[in-house]
């Protein structure tokens, strides 16, 4: 039986998206208490209880309406969405937010020694992946008929090991791929960590803190690489200074007691800022520059 007012997250229980999850929820104002198993938490400090469980089981658990939300990567989402959708069976879930980590792409990758002309070179090669969902409707688009061979893990192996002749995985560095001597060709699909939510919006008492949490999140994403900097400029030099802050927001001004000509300015700025543009901002005028980083803001 499920609990009307209070809101259930799934959420990754280990892997690479478990921690920055954690993370964010926690900036969020979200604290838990962890049963034994380490499974469910119960939500202290909001109605918002937390299942850890695997990642391929969280669209399907928003689906069923065991979960309200899910933080799960892309590559899931979308894989099982295409799933569905060749079962004739009807959306059930759907993606409302990109949390910004977790950033990879799922790529096609050859041998090193194997010509590259395109997606046509894919025709009538055995492709192995986990994902095959995303592989088959991209060579559609692409209008290529190849075998696709199903791997439930250690794909990169499987042309060492005559199983296929091409591979289609995730990819973070490239390290993993070249270790194989196999290189990157093409890209399929961008992945990153998302929010995903059911089709069909909340109606009863979920709804509101469901928009409380999504508000929070916000907040948090949009301060997480930002910085508030501080300084005095005079009056005539201050454009000239803000003009070297790419990415910020308006800047707020206000004179200096006794000196008419200076102003004090803080600005928000997207981005981490290097020691060559402090250094270009001082000569254009401005003085004790202070750069702190942003905790909360609510917009």
């Amino acid at each position: 039986m499920i609990n009307r007012d209070r809101l259930r997250i799934a959420a990754q229980k280990n892997g690479r998206l478990s921690d920055p999850a954690r993370d964010l929820m926690s900036r969020a104002g979200l604290s838990f208490r962890e049963s034994r198993d380490r499974l469910f938490c119960f939500g202290e400090t909001q109605p918002v209880d937390l299942l850890l469980v695997r990642d391929d089981d969280i669209p399907g658990l928003i689906a069923e309406g065991t979960c309200d939300l899910g933080i799960v990567g892309r590559n899931v989402l979308d894989e099982q969405r295409l799933e569905r959708a060749a079962k004739g069976l009807p959306p059930a879930f759907q993606e409302i937010r990109a949390l910004g980590f977790g950033r990879c792409r799922l790529s096609i990758a050859l041998p090193q020694d194997m010509p590259w002309e395109g997606p046509q070179t894919l025709a009538g090669l055995r492709i192995a992946t986990s994902y095959p969902a995303l592989l088959d409707d991209w060579l559609k688009q692409q209008g290529v008929r190849a075998d696709i061979v199903m791997l439930s893990g250690s794909v990169e192996i499987a042309p060492r090991l005559g199983k296929a002749e091409a591979i289609c995985d995730l990819v973070s560095t490239g390290g993993t791929l070249a270790a194989n001597q196999l290189r990157e060709v093409v890209v399929i699909h961008q992945s990153e960590a998302v929010l995903a939510a059911p089709v069909e919006a909340l109606q009863d008492e979920r709804a509101e803190i469901c928009d409380l949490l999504l508000r929070r999140m916000d907040g948090v994403m949009q301060v997480r690489e930002a910085r508030l900097v501080m300084f005095e400029s005079p009056r005539d030099a201050v454009s000239t200074v803000l003009a070297l802050l790419h990415e910020s927001e308006t800047a707020s001004c206000c004179a200096l007691d006794g000196q008419a000509d200076w102003l004090s300015v803080q600005v928000i700025r997207q981005g981490k800022l290097d020691w060559q543009t402090l250094e270009d901002m001082k000569r254009a005028g401005a003085r004790r520059l202070l750069v702190l980083p942003v905790e909360q803001m609510l917009p």
